[in-house]
């Protein structure tokens, strides 16, 4: 595990992952181990995260008791699948802010294309954490962390649920104060960009669409 790098291997992140890897999982059924899942990835995510006192009153007596310090946290959805991670985060941290960027990839190019673009205000201050379900290329990571950083976001972090050693490498030299977060790292990309052994389209088996 290295500083930029924690691969989550929690027993119930590993098991979850392993029936939605399975190609007879159904929509709903891969939608709802997703969302189970990046509950338990925010678990990990969230560590760290700054804490100060407050004062308050129990039903016994009075006491400083830690709470979350600073403004609220900015999720930041890469669409489309993306999506299917934030349900289970804002379960965690309901008052979350939540922006997203619409990112395709070009089949021909494998490059990213910008669509869409709403974030929330005053990022600087905010720790953001990049939310999408496969981190295969990087290209799309990278470009949507560029958009961000120019945005004025500081303190990023990339939640994924399953990374290619390709992806890891490109997020690395782009942006080595970004930490990943993963679930997994598989062994390879393919010759069209698709994680192997991986789980598929994430998008298409989240949303049932081909």
């Amino acid at each position: 595990m290295s500083e930029h790098l924690t691969v989550v291997n929690h027993p119930l992140v590993q098991h979850k992952l392993t029936l939605m890897r399975e190609k007879d999982t159904s929509t709903a059924g891969f939608r709802r181990l997703l969302r189970e899942i990046s509950l338990l990835l925010a678990y990990e995510v969230t560590r760290g995260l700054d804490l100060t006192t407050k004062h308050i009153e129990t039903p016994i007596c009075a006491m400083d008791a830690p709470i979350l310090d600073g403004k609220k946290l900015a999720l930041i959805s890469i669409l489309r699948a993306g999506n299917g991670l934030l349900d289970g985060i804002l379960e965690l941290i309901p008052a979350a802010r939540v922006g997203f960027i619409g990112l395709y990839r070009d089949p021909a190019t494998l490059k990213p294309v910008q669509y869409y673009y709403k974030v929330p205000a005053e990022l600087e201050e905010r720790i953001v954490i990049v939310v999408d379900p496969m981190l295969a290329t990087g290209n799309s990571s990278v470009a949507a962390i560029d958009l961000l950083k120019k945005s004025g976001a500081r303190n990023i972090r990339f939640l994924c649920l399953l990374a290619a050693p390709e992806g890891i490498k490109r997020m690395t030299e782009a942006h080595p104060d970004v930490p990943i977060v993963t679930a997994a790292v598989d062994s390879h990309l393919n010759a069209h960009g698709y994680i192997v052994p991986g789980l598929g389209d994430a998008g298409d088996r989240m949303f049932g669409t081909k």
